[in-house]
């Protein structure tokens, strides 16, 4: 498990640390997307419809009035014939701390208190962070409520093909012979498939009318299939190594049963390892499901993801036009580079064999 030298050699990875703290602000947020977010997520606003992000004011005719946001009126741009928003300063909206807003269920607990907003009517005025999409839905409320489907997909879905392919692989390797070779080839066959493909084929299988709840958990399986095969291999390896063990051959000895012997000795002994590539792992599923729910084949509404959001930028002239709706794709970069640098820190920390700097 994490040891206290663990930790100390994880503290001096920078990158590993900011990683870390990265996630857990990521988490954090995802928690209390709720509470965080203005509006919901679901909620239309025709008036609004691709609306820009909101620009945010201070100085009001030359004064100090603290945070707020002009209205916003729309006008035909007389080349492209485009409607665009203007911002109306007649009309003032005050940016304020814990208004009340539209309910939400916080682990049970209903509330209508927001962290922040505009003590405003949403069809005259909103606060739009990120912008709008083509229905007037708030983009940012979109992309903390879609973060709870993103970041919980990907840590169930690692956790899965984790227990998978630790248990298989540490079998591979226990037993050997015909039993390794069957293993071994079944993992050589399924890796031979490009992986983008066998994802889209194995969601087509989940049927069209399926609520958004089982489409998600279903997601997680499909993550999960193609996820463990390299967890096996590794851990086949390891286990060849350590069955050969004194603690082992002791447990052979005393009658233990093989099952007990891969569970309660070697498995446990392979868990440094198995965090590090849990760590290593989680940016692939996060990446899968977004490739996913952008092909349409994933999360569907009233679900909203990261993946799901993207599919709205899918053509050229559609940033061009609106380049808010990219935003949700930084929040997978970032995510992803931060698990990679959290694991990458994990990594070079429980690597016994690390190279060690001279001073």
């Amino acid at each position: 498990m994490i040891s206290k030298r663990i930790i100390r050699q994880f503290k001096k990875h920078k990158l590993g640390v900011f990683g870390f703290w990265v996630v857990v602000i990521l988490y954090v947020v995802m928690i209390f997307s709720d509470f965080i977010a203005p509006y919901s997520y679901q909620t239309t606003h025709s008036k609004f419809s691709y609306a820009p992000p909101s620009k945010i004011h201070f100085y009001h005719e030359g004064k100090f009035v603290g945070p707020f946001v002009y209205g916003v009126k729309k006008e035909r741009d007389p080349v492209t014939f485009l409607l665009k928003f203007e911002e109306d300063k007649t009309q003032m909206y005050r940016i304020k701390l814990f208004v009340r807003g539209e309910e939400y269920s916080f682990f049970g607990i209903k509330s209508n208190i927001h962290l922040f907003g505009l003590e405003a009517d949403p069809q005259e005025a909103m606060l739009l962070l990120f912008g709008a999409d083509r229905f007037g839905r708030d983009l940012f409320s979109r992309t903390l409520i879609g973060s709870k489907v993103s970041l919980t997909a990907c840590l169930l879905g690692t956790f899965i093909s984790l227990v998978i392919g630790a248990i298989i692989g540490a079998i591979s390797g226990y037993y050997g012979g015909w039993v390794d070779i069957i293993i071994q080839r079944i993992i050589e066959v399924l890796r031979s498939f490009p992986r983008i493909p066998l994802w889209l084929a194995l969601s087509v299988i989940l049927p069209p009318n399926w609520p958004s709840t089982w489409v998600y958990f279903g997601i997680i399986i499909v993550l999960s299939f193609i996820g463990w095969m390299g967890v096996a291999r590794v851990v086949r390896g390891m286990t060849l190594s350590l069955k050969e063990k004194e603690f082992v051959v002791a447990a052979k000895v005393c009658g233990v049963k093989d099952f007990k012997i891969i569970t309660k000795h070697i498995i446990p002994n392979l868990s440094s390892y198995l965090i590090v590539v849990a760590t290593l792992s989680i940016p692939g599923m996060i990446l899968g499901e977004s490739t996913i729910s952008f092909l349409g084949l994933g999360i569907k509404e009233p679900m909203t993801s990261w993946g799901l959001l993207l599919k709205d930028a899918q053509s050229l002239s559609e940033i061009a036009i609106h380049p808010w709706l990219i935003i949700p794709g930084a929040f997978i970069m970032i995510s992803v580079l931060a698990f990679n640098f959290m694991g990458d820190g994990l990594r070079d920390a429980i690597d016994p064999y690390r190279t060690v700097e001279k001073v």
